[in-house]
C-alpha cells in the first residue's frame, strides 16, 4: 500500500462523518418544506414559501434549534443558490433581451440612488459613523448582508459596525418579506411590476425571491432576475469603497485585489444564465424544463425553511435605533419613488 492510498483511507471516515453531520439539519429543512406545502394545499391563501419561513422563525424562537441540526440548517443558502440556477430554465432569452436595456437602466439608477441616499442620511441627518453608513448603504443598495460583508473587508470596518449593519439589514429582510406581498395585493400591482419593484428595493436575495413567488410565478421570476442584476454590481461597489477609503489617512492600506473582487462576485448568477441559455436550445426538452421547474420550487421551499431557522429575534432586538431609522427612511423614499418609475415604464 502506498503512502497516498493510506492517507485516502484514513481521510474517508472523516469525510463520511462530516457529511453525516449535515443530515439531521437537512432532514429538518425537508420536513418543514413538506409541512409548508401541505398547509398551502389545505389552507386558503397560504403561500408555501412564506409558510416555510414563518414555521422556521417560530421553531427557532419558541423551541430553539439543537446544535446537531445547525450544520445542515445552515446550508439553506446553498439550496437557494441551486434553486436560482435551475430557475434559469423558466426564463427565455427573448424575454430577458426585450427588457434588458430598460431593466439594466432602472437597476443602475436604483442602486446609485439608494447608496447615495443612505450615505447622505447617515452623514447629515442621523449622525451615523461613516463606515457604518457605508455598510448600510452597501446592504441596502446591492444585496443585503452579503454586500455588508463584502464591503466591510475593503474598508476595514470593525466587528461592532458589521454587527449593527448586518442586524439592521436582517431586520428589514424579515419585515419586507411579509409586508411587500401585502402592499402589492393592496395596490393591485401587476405581477411584472411587483417583481421588478421587489427585486429593486428589497435587500437580500432570499427574501426577495420568497416575496416575489408569494405573489405569483411571474412576479417571482422578475423579482429574482432584477435582484440578480443588482448582485452583479457588488464587485464594482467593493472596488469603489476600497478606493474611497484608501484615500483617507487612516485607511491607506485599504486596497482590493482581483481575487477579492472575484470572491465577492455571486457565482451562482453564472449558473443561472448558463441554464437559461442551455434550455433555450434543442438540447433540453419541454419535459426536462418541467422537471427543472419542479426541482427549483422544492429547493426554494427547503431554502426558505432554513432562512426562517436563521432568524433570531433576540439578535434583532439589539440593533441600534439610529441605523434602523436611517434604513427605514431610505427604504420608504426609494420604494415610493421606484414604484412610480416602474409603474410608468411597465404598468
Amino acid at each position: 500500500m502506498t503512502e497516498g492510498s493510506g492517507a485516502d483511507v484514513a481521510d474517508s471516515p472523516t469525510l463520511v462523518g462530516s457529511l453525516r453531520s449535515y443530515l439531521p439539519g437537512v432532514a429538518a429543512l425537508v420536513c418543514i418544506g413538506f409541512v409548508a406545502r401541505f398547509l398551502s394545499d389545505v389552507v386558503p391563501h397560504v403561500n408555501a414559501l412564506i409558510a416555510a419561513v414563518a414555521i422556521g422563525i417560530l421553531l427557532r424562537n419558541l423551541v430553539g434549534v439543537p446544535d446537531r441540526l445547525s450544520p445542515g440548517a445552515e446550508t439553506h443558502k446553498l439550496w437557494l443558490e441551486a434553486g436560482i440556477v435551475l430557475m434559469g430554465a423558466r426564463i427565455s432569452i427573448e424575454t430577458l433581451l426585450d427588457a434588458g436595456a430598460e431593466l439594466a437602466l432602472v437597476v443602475a439608477l436604483g442602486v446609485v440612488a439608494t447608496i447615495l441616499l443612505v450615505e447622505l442620511l447617515a452623514a447629515f441627518l442621523f449622525d451615523v459613523p461613516q463606515k457604518l453608513g457605508s455598510l448600510l448603504a452597501a446592504g441596502a443598495g446591492i444585496c443585503g448582508v452579503s454586500a455588508v460583508v463584502g464591503v466591510a473587508g475593503s474598508i476595514r470596518a470593525n466587528e461592532e459596525q458589521i454587527a449593527y449593519a448586518a442586524g439592521t439589514i436582517l431586520l428589514f429582510d424579515v419585515v419586507t418579506l411579509f409586508v411587500y406581498p401585502a402592499i402589492g395585493e393592496w395596490l393591485g400591482l401587476a405581477d411584472r411590476v411587483f417583481g421588478v419593484w421587489a427585486g429593486l428595493t428589497m435587500y437580500s436575495t432570499g427574501p426577495v425571491t420568497a416575496a416575489g413567488f408569494a405573489v405569483s410565478e411571474t412576479a417571482g421570476q422578475w423579482a429574482t432576475v432584477t435582484k440578480l442584476t443588482r448582485n452583479l454590481l457588488l464587485g464594482g461597489l467593493v472596488a469603489v469603497y476600497s478606493v474611497r477609503y484608501a484615500r483617507r489617512g487612516e485607511d491607506r492600506e485599504s486596497t482590493v485585489s482581483p481575487a477579492a473582487l472575484w470572491a465577492s462576485f455571486p457565482k451562482f448568477v453564472i449558473g443561472f444564465f448558463a441554464v437559461m441559455v442551455l434550455t433555450s436550445t434543442a438540447l433540453v426538452s419541454s419535459a426536462d424544463t418541467t422537471q427543472l421547474t419542479n426541482a427549483y420550487r422544492w429547493l426554494f421551499l427547503f431554502a426558505f425553511a432554513g432562512l426562517g431557522l436563521s432568524v433570531d429575534v433576540a439578535d434583532l432586538r439589539e440593533t441600534g435605533v439610529r441605523p434602523v431609522a436611517l434604513v427605514l427612511t431610505a427604504l420608504v423614499l426609494v420604494s415610493v419613488a421606484s414604484l412610480v418609475v416602474i409603474q410608468a415604464l411597465l404598468g
